[in-house]
């Protein structure tokens, strides 16, 4: 691996100067790509990138890699609009700082490095992204048109065509982003929101998505997937409602009774708050079902019932917190909120609950018991019909003695008389 810093290039009788080149070579293929870095509130500028990404055709390289506080909407998405056509023989890879950090405390903390040089090099590099006036900014602001957005969500009058919508959404997007790395940062796994490969494809739908929702309920939501879970983390803003709602969806087991299995969930929750709430769906059922609050439900599993005569399918457990209302950070504000409140649920609830997996099948005991019944071995069919599996007994397993088999002497009336056209077997 080979890297450069303001390498110069000639575009269109125009000097271009990147930040750097990284060049790797494996045998006999090697791999190219340009790099362009911002610190602090600078953002990548498009004209500048599709420059860059020219020369990379020109040169024949391979990829534009970018560097910068921006946090992209979407897992694997850009900050900048570029122009496509420039993408079809070059790669476009973005990397935030946080990106930068987090995969540097990943290596360091919960890795390891075995050279202790490169331990303490990767020790100064993690001090110095900390650093404040580093450049490598956290994300700390909603954006100017988040006041407008939170005020029209109140009064009612928001509509889906306002471009101010369309900023907070992405924003919104963005804190999850920012938040799904910071809690991988300290899990020492990856975290990622959740995208179909439609909005990954077209960014725009998840975008009009996520603008039509908080139009209609004034809400915005997004999915996070922590590895080894049992299931996806979904956190909602809630702007009516001035709330932060974190839930997550559990399967109930398959077998026992409803209180049985109510109480399978409530064992996993004994650090979970009184204030947590549990939905309980039923199969074939149509929304959840009941509806009641941890300490409620710890007192009485019975009140999640509902209809005795239908199967709990399963469980959502969801907990509120108080959304801030300012756009920056600090106490009251809304970028802390959301990372209090997803945090706070990931500890006291996610982290806990564990997928119900079947008992193993147990061998069948050889040794008969007195209460099981003895069939006469004259008695069983010899028919191919009969000899799928063991014949049970009232319900329990049959074990037959082996003994000569007896013979059996009718009355004379009833003796049998081979015909002709008989066959003995």
């Amino acid at each position: 691996m080979q890297t450069f810093i303001e390498v110069p290039f000639v575009l269109d009788g125009q000097k271009v100067i990147p930040d750097g080149v990284i060049k790797v070579v494996r045998g006999s293929k090697t791999w190219t790509a340009l790099v362009e870095v911002k610190t602090g509130t600078n953002e990548l500028r498009a004209e500048q990138l599709e420059a860059y990404l020219e020369v990379a055709r020109e040169q024949d390289f391979d990829a534009l890699i970018t560097i910068s506080n921006e946090i992209p909407p979407g897992h694997g998405q850009h900050p900048a609009k570029l122009d496509k056509r420039k993408l079809k023989k070059v790669a476009l890879h973005h990397i935030p700082w946080t990106k930068v950090l987090y995969e540097a405390v990943l290596q360091k903390e919960h890795r390891g490095v075995a050279d202790p040089d490169q331990a303490w090099v990767l020790g100064e590099l993690i001090r110095y992204l900390e650093y404040p006036k580093s450049g490598a900014m956290a994300f700390d602001d909603m954006g100017s048109s988040w006041v407008t957005v939170r005020d029209s969500v109140r009064a009612g009058t928001l509509r889906g065509g306002d471009a101010p919508a369309s900023e907070v959404a992405l924003r919104f997007d963005a804190l999850m982003s920012f938040a799904a790395l910071q809690l991988g940062r300290k899990l020492g796994t990856e975290v990622i929101t959740v995208l179909s490969r439609k909005e990954i494809a077209e960014p725009q739908l998840r975008l009009q998505a996520q603008v039509t929702q908080l139009s209609e309920t004034g809400t915005l939501s997004a999915a996070i997937r922590i590895p080894d879970t049992v299931g996806l983390l979904t956190v909602t803003a809630d702007l009516r409602a001035n709330q932060v709602i974190c839930h997550i969806d559990v399967d109930a087991p398959r077998e026992g009774r409803g209180s049985t299995r109510v109480n399978w969930l409530v064992r996993q929750l004994k650090n979970a708050p009184q204030t947590a709430r549990i939905d309980a769906f039923q199969l074939h059922g149509r929304g959840a079902g009941a509806s009641e609050l941890l300490g409620r439900v710890r007192e009485d599993p019975k009140v999640l019932l509902g209809d005795s005569s239908k199967e709990l399918k399963s469980f959502r457990v969801a907990l509120m917190a108080p959304m801030g209302v300012k756009r920056g950070v600090g106490k009251g504000a809304f970028i802390d909120s959301v990372l209090s409140a997803l945090g706070s649920f990931y500890e006291d609830v996610v982290q806990h609950l564990k997928a119900w997996t079947p008992a193993p099948p147990k061998v069948r005991s050889e040794i008969p018991t007195e209460s099981a019944a003895v069939i006469d071995p004259g008695l069983v069919s010899s028919a191919l019909s009969s000899q799928d599996g063991a014949e049970r007994v009232d319900d329990a397993p049959v074990e037959t003695e082996k003994r000569e088999p007896s013979l059996v002497v009718l009355p004379e009336a009833e003796q049998y008389e081979p015909t002709a056209s008989s066959s003995v077997g």
